[in-house]
């Protein structure tokens, strides 16, 4: 029961958090709304200091970002295998399992708050490249911070931890760097990914 009544909660934030943006995506997203500026002048402030290397850089993260999430269950799915470590398999099955409830609900709540891409936004912000679908939240940002917390609940050790979360971290300034997605998109994906991998703890092996 304290179990699901986590599951629940978790999913109650994520869909609490898109209820205001929402109703900001359907009033037009004004420039005059305080979350609206402060996302515009980040952006844009990101968007004057670029640099054709670190354009690279995040551009490469963002686009492996999937392949990288796939690959580490896979890879420890294998590992398991290989060893024959019904643990070790299990572990895969969590971490898949939370990218998958990561990807439904960033779907969902995406699909609820229908917020523009930057670039199409009331004050036009030059991205490097024009995605489609929408922008809160993050979903590349909510995928990879479910991957980073599922390893660390199942790896409890700095050198698997501080990677995993600067990867994580990385992934999202890369969204913004990009001019794709806005500060509050990101800060929604790291939330909404950090609770789906929370939520189902319950799948990992008994320690």
């Amino acid at each position: 029961m304290v179990r699901l009544f986590i599951k629940y909660m978790v999913l109650q934030l994520g869909f609490c958090a898109a209820i205001p943006f929402k109703s900001v995506a359907q009033t037009g997203l004004s420039p005059q709304n305080p979350i609206q500026r402060i996302d515009d002048r980040i952006l844009i402030g990101l968007s004057e200091h670029r640099t054709p290397e670190k354009t690279n850089v995040f551009f490469f993260l963002s686009k492996y970002n999937n392949l990288i999430n796939a690959a580490i269950p896979a890879g420890i799915f294998a590992a398991g295998v290989i060893d024959n470590d019904k643990g070790t398999r299990q572990n895969a099955c969590y971490i898949a399992s939370s990218s998958a409830v990561n990807l439904l609900l960033t779907m969902v709540i995406k699909k609820i708050v229908k917020r523009p891409r930057p670039f199409l936004g009331q004050i036009k912000i030059n991205a490097v490249y024009h995605p489609g679908q929408t922008s809160f939240p993050s979903g590349h940002t909510s995928s990879s911070f479910a991957t980073a917390t599922a390893l660390s609940q199942v790896y409890h050790k700095w050198y698997v931890v501080v990677p995993a979360y600067l990867w994580a971290g990385s992934m999202g300034y890369s969204r913004m760097y990009l001019g794709v997605h806005y500060p509050s998109d990101v800060a929604a994906g790291a939330i909404i990914g950090t609770g789906s991998a929370l939520s189902v703890k319950f799948l990992r092996p008994s320690n």
